[in-house]
């Protein structure tokens, strides 16, 4: 037996200004053949729940591509073909099953619907091999991805520390289809929502109840998998949003009525969904009158990890005005200001222009740099491997990176984009975060994986970034409408 296993990630942010060409993904890491199996493999990810599953059975691996890059704007069309067709050829060479780890929400310049693109064009090759794929939680799912599949699931945690858990579940259900013991049928219900990511957290509520149904659900029988998927709502396309999707054996009804009730529970709840923005000024002046410590505070609109530039300065900013002090930053994107300190070296004493290098068109922000004047505390090669429970065993490059102490900020200053959701972009410079008094993170809800344990308390700090919660500021032009919370009197009926 033959199994083809691949990797095609990218969270597309269409409001993002930096490019997603080739080297977008160079710098996380593209893989192709045997190297990409070696580097998975041992790994949280469900590209390695596959490869065991394969394994398990004596199957022959072809691993075309492992591909992954950090969130940012629409995907090239010639880095999105070249992705592509390295999966389709391989598919026409001859495979048995496929196995795909994907997103669910990637734009490129040819297609709204990245994954479901590719889906279909799988299918074309060859109409009736098994297809198993694992989504993020933020997928925006289409019906074309459900199509032209065979069972689809998502992550059922974010931070998403249950990867392998959910390939190895979908994957398995695709090996017993093969077997001809299961013949599954799907059914998805798109809800005309556009969730904020920082109410989806699923450690939280609404969310939480609704992960809870998911996973009440699956103890029934002929159920094979159910997801909630928050969608990803930063990508201006029709189908972003809320949705769920259910596999059952046999059983349509089943999958009707289940997809159906869940998905009617997460719209009751739509007001918890929506976040309510604060000012600035006052969120910071809370954070000087706490007293226990390590506090974390969140630069949400300004994640990487959503496609966000990270060298925007405004929370930053109002921490110096406002003489915060005792704070350790990560992390702040300026290739430039690595350079300018690798030159000057540790222990030098100097002035840089830190940041706000990166014009945002969709928000009509100019650049905004800090200037700070401090010490070089610490340079590295930006290269550490992730030991915490999310993307456990991955290896980040950060790219040449250092550290700014202004006496009373330490700033982890990057050349790669890479959102803080472990301990490790702070241990790997040399800070340990259990002893800094306040810990500013670029991150919105991926950063509990490797620090909830760690702060006592967590500020969210309303800042500017194309992360940004006030959908207001954003010019969608594709979405589906009416949709809430941008309209009113929008109704949803089963679909």
């Amino acid at each position: 037996m033959k199994i083809l296993i691949a990797m095609m990630k990218h969270e597309t942010n269409t409001f993002s200004p930096i490019p997603t060409n080739w080297k977008r993904f160079e710098d996380w890491g593209i893989h192709f053949g045997s190297k990409a199996l070696e580097v998975y493999q041992h790994t949280g990810m469900p590209m390695a729940a596959y490869i065991d599953l394969a394994k398990s059975i004596g199957a022959e691996i072809i691993t075309p591509v492992a591909a992954e890059a950090m969130p940012s704007g629409v995907v090239h069309a010639e880095t999105y073909n070249r992705l592509t067709d390295s999966i389709c050829e391989a598919v026409n060479s001859g495979c048995d099953i496929a196995l795909l780890d994907l997103h669910g929400a990637m734009v490129s310049e040819t297609t709204d619907d990245g994954e479901g693109t590719l889906l279909e064009k799988i299918r074309t090759i060859s109409p009736n091999l098994p297809i198993a794929v694992t989504c993020d939680f933020h997928c925006n799912l289409t019906h074309k991805m459900v199509d032209n599949c065979t069972a689809l699931i998502g992550y059922k945690t974010y931070p998403h520390v249950d990867m392998y858990q959910v390939g190895k579940q979908i994957g398995q259900v695709v090996l017993d289809t093969y077997e001809e013991k299961l013949i599954p049928v799907m059914t998805r219900q798109q809800l005309p929502m556009l969730t904020h990511t920082l109410k989806q957290g699923t450690d939280d509520q609404p969310t939480k109840s609704l992960i809870d149904a998911c996973r009440q659900a699956e103890q029934q029988e002929d159920v094979l998998a159910a997801t909630f998927f928050g969608g990803f709502p930063l990508a201006d396309m029709p189908d972003a949003g809320a949705s769920t999707v259910v596999v059952t054996n046999q059983n349509p009804d089943l999958a009707q009525r289940t997809s159906f009730d869940i998905a009617s529970l997460a719209w009751k709840q739509r007001k918890q969904f929506v976040y309510q923005c604060g000012s600035l000024p006052e969120q910071v002046k809370i954070a000087r009158e706490l007293s226990s410590y390590p506090v974390i505070l969140l630069d949400h609109e300004d994640n990487c990890g959503s496609g966000g530039t990270q060298d925007v300065m405004a929370v930053i900013r109002e921490m110096v005005e406002q003489n915060l002090d005792g704070v350790a930053v990560a992390a702040v994107y300026d290739p430039g200001a690595v350079t300018e300190m690798q030159k000057a070296g540790v222990g030098k004493e100097m002035t840089i222009t830190l940041g706000g290098k990166t014009e945002i068109p969709s928000l009509q922000l100019k650049p905004k740099p800090l200037e700070l004047t401090g010490k070089v505390k610490v340079l590295s090669d930006g290269k550490w491997t992730v030991h915490g429970p999310m993307y456990t065993g991955v290896k980040v490059d950060m790219g040449p990176t250092a550290v700014f102490d202004t006496g009373k900020i330490k700033i982890v200053v990057v050349s790669l984009h890479h959102e803080p959701w472990d301990v490790g972009v702070f241990t790997s410079v040399g800070i340990l975060p259990e002893k800094e008094k306040y810990l500013l993170l670029k991150s919105r809800i991926h950063y509990r994986a490797g620090f909830e344990g760690i702060g006592k308390q967590t500020l969210h700090c309303d800042g500017e970034g194309v992360t940004t919660s006030r959908y207001e500021l954003l010019d969608f032009k594709k979405l589906r409408r009416p949709i809430y919370p941008l309209d009113h009197n929008v109704e949803f009926h089963n679909n």
